[in-house]
């Protein structure tokens, strides 16, 4: 069977045909014009296009060797299903995800032992202390959150993640418009001229972090990073001493989609940095295909603190290895609409500074 080939409008995407008239390709629905031969390259640069290939090594982690997993326990929450690994020092008795009691079910044995750990650098003082500057210059958090909140919780726990490396390479095609405006003394003119612009090349990634825990949210953990990673040694189980450490529930294999997902952001945003001296820019194809791909397992310090108000609790987590906080703080209402009325009445009385202004004008 014959093939039957199509050219698009690298403009509109729209079929064009052959102009006998101009002895030019023309497109019936933009109206945008071209040589024969520039569509004949054109379309020699979209068969080249292909799609992506992101596959990963996601083998990470070691077994434990005899006698390095004595003295670690496994704590199972009966109400969030939270699975806390903890040395036998630590007194658990509640859960620091959802504050429930925790109950012991054994030594900790079976699961991969960690490749590397980043140990904590911030004390439970420290992390007060974060907290407290947290909510300063919050001019709409109630005053009575600050003056009579009480920390309910504060905990030090090591998060699994798991960390990605690889070789991406990639292609984007965009579609890119110059516009230009000019008026005469009978007509206002625009000139809008099209443009396909073709970046490739390739970057290297490494440590690119997954959470691995599905009790902690992934947004609050990216909004802790980052981390220094050449500060990370390798995994010790005394460095759990006096910590809790949560077991990953989720794998290597299940994490690589958000892997792919920071890995295309990151080749896209700096590849779209290069595009640059036009008026608008769209990507129109994308390609992006790793080698080298593995995973390593890691824990992570944070230090999770939580408090009640009003009958809710808010969830605040600090980097144990730089200090970073972030959380979500209530509203005072009223603040609120004092706040907006008073920035209304400062925007009117611009304007009537300015009416006022242009009348002695």
């Amino acid at each position: 069977m014959s093939e039957i080939h199509q050219y698009k409008c690298p403009c509109c995407d729209g079929a064009i045909e052959f102009d006998s008239e101009l002895q030019k390709m023309k497109c019936p629905y933009c109206g945008s014009e071209f040589e024969v031969e520039t569509l004949k390259e054109y379309d020699e640069i979209l068969k080249e296009e292909t799609t992506d290939d992101m596959k990963w090594d996601t083998s990470a982690g070691s077994e434990w060797e005899s006698g390095e997993a004595d003295g670690l326990s496994v704590y199972s929450c009966s109400s969030c299903g939270g699975e806390i690994v903890c040395d036998e020092t630590v007194g658990a008795t509640e859960c620091p995800f959802c504050g429930n009691p925790v109950i012991m079910m054994g030594k900790f044995s079976g699961s991969l032992k960690p490749d590397l750990v980043i140990p904590f650098k911030l004390d439970k003082k420290a992390a007060m202390e974060a907290l407290k500057r947290h909510y300063k210059g919050k001019v709409l958090l109630p005053k009575v959150f600050k003056d009579e909140n009480r920390i309910q919780e504060v905990k030090g726990i090591y998060v699994p993640f798991w960390l990605f490396n690889a070789d991406a390479n990639g292609y984007i095609r965009y579609r890119a418009t110059k516009t230009r405006f000019w008026s005469d003394s009978n007509y206002n003119y625009t000139e809008t001229r099209h443009y396909s612009v073709i970046r490739a090349g390739g970057l290297g990634f490494n440590n690119v972090p997954v959470d691995g825990s599905t009790k902690m949210d992934d947004i609050l953990m990216e909004s802790i990073e980052p981390y220094d990673i050449s500060e990370a040694v390798d995994f010790r189980t005394a460095y759990l001493s006096g910590f809790f450490a949560d077991k990953y529930d989720v794998d290597s294999d299940s994490s690589v989609n958000r892997a792919n997902e920071r890995i295309r952001q990151s080749t896209e945003d700096a590849f779209a940095s290069t595009v640059i001296g036009y008026t608008t820019v769209t990507p129109v194809s994308t390609n992006i295909s790793l080698s080298n791909g593995t995973a390593r397992y890691a824990l992570y310090p944070v230090w999770i603190l939580n408090t009640k108000w009003n009958g809710k609790t808010y969830c605040f987590a600090m980097n144990g290895q730089t200090g970073k906080m972030v959380g979500d703080l209530p509203m005072d209402k009223k603040a609120f609409w004092s706040w907006l009325l008073g920035v209304a009445g400062v925007v009117s009385a611009v304007a009537l500074a300015l009416s006022y202004l242009f009348w002695l004008l």
